[in-house]
């Protein structure tokens, strides 16, 4: 039976040696499950694979947008999908793996058919929002779909926004397009998560950040500066770098926020991922690669 296995984690926890690893043993090419890798120009702060390990293994979704191009996670499933049916064809099992969650859940569950929004929607509620701010928008959602203004992230722009573009272009609830129903796939799915000690985490992902800052961080977001409004660029790393070319931050202050906010995010992760009472759990810090290549094999 075919097989696509998940390698997940929280960011910094080291997926990327272990999926090459993997893929050499199954030689399986990887598709990146990333939402922020797969634009072009922002290697650094995304931790993207090198053009060594690139070259080593062939990835998918890395380095293939630009970075005012509109991508959504219903957009990645059928993308996915698709690419996975013609590698099918030539393998057994291909190892899929990163840190979105929403992209994984929308190859391995599936998401709602919710349509995709015109530019001209999509523009005209940019605009409310730059001119009128975000609880104006909050209120009018609260009218035209008050089920989901229950439950919405209020302090999430881009969730509300994408709500109420919704409710705009077709003249329903955001809510009725909402079913949660799992789709079926006609591959098994094998998720394997790597954790480690929550001190351990974060000694890497300080590590790392400090790693990227010495690799030229500050210039590779000043390079993308004039860009900083994007969605893309809305994320991590860049943000805090956006402040110091600003002026508004010091960067020792910066690298600190950078630090912090990566662990908030693992954080996040983590608390998503314990949802998911499917996933394989190895212990990074307790198992070696062999041991834990041969963990993920046994249940091939």
């Amino acid at each position: 039976m075919k097989s696509l296995i998940v390698l997940l984690g929280p960011t910094g926890v080291g997926k990327t040696d272990l999926s090459l690893e993997l893929a050499d043993k199954l030689c399986s090419p990887i598709i990146s499950a990333d939402s922020r890798q797969i634009y072009k120009g922002i290697e650094i702060g995304t931790a993207a694979p090198t053009p060594e390990q690139l070259a080593r293994v062939k990835h998918y979704f890395v380095h293939t947008l630009e970075l005012d191009d509109y991508y959504s996670a219903a957009e990645y499933e059928a993308d996915v999908m698709s690419l996975l049916a013609e590698l099918f064809l030539d393998h057994d099992n291909i190892v899929l793996t990163g840190g979105s969650m929403m992209y994984i859940d929308a190859v391995t569950k599936g998401i709602d058919d919710i349509p995709t929004v015109d530019d001209e929607t999509r523009n005209m509620l940019k605009r409310r929002l730059e001119t009128e701010g975000l609880e104006p928008l909050l209120e009018e959602l609260k009218l035209l779909d008050p089920e989901h203004y229950e439950i919405v992230d209020k302090k999430n722009y881009k969730r509300v926004v994408h709500a109420l573009e919704i409710c705009y272009m077709t003249g329903k609830t955001y809510t009725s397009f909402r079913t949660n129903t799992k789709k079926q796939r006609p591959f098994r799915i094998i998720k394997v998560g790597l954790r480690r000690e929550r001190a351990n985490l974060f000694e890497r992902i300080n590590g790392r950040v400090d790693q990227m800052m010495a690799d030229g961080l500050l210039d590779e977001a000043r390079s993308v500066y004039h860009l900083r409004e994007l969605n893309s660029l809305n994320t991590v790393g860049y943000k805090e770098m956006f402040q110091v070319l600003s002026g508004e931050w010091e960067l020792p202050m910066a690298v600190e926020r950078l630090k912090k906010n990566t662990r908030v995010y693992a954080k996040k992760q983590m608390t998503w991922f314990n949802r998911d009472s499917d996933i394989i759990w190895l212990d990074a810090d307790k198992m070696t690669t062999d041991e834990m290549l041969g963990r993920i094999i046994q249940d091939l």
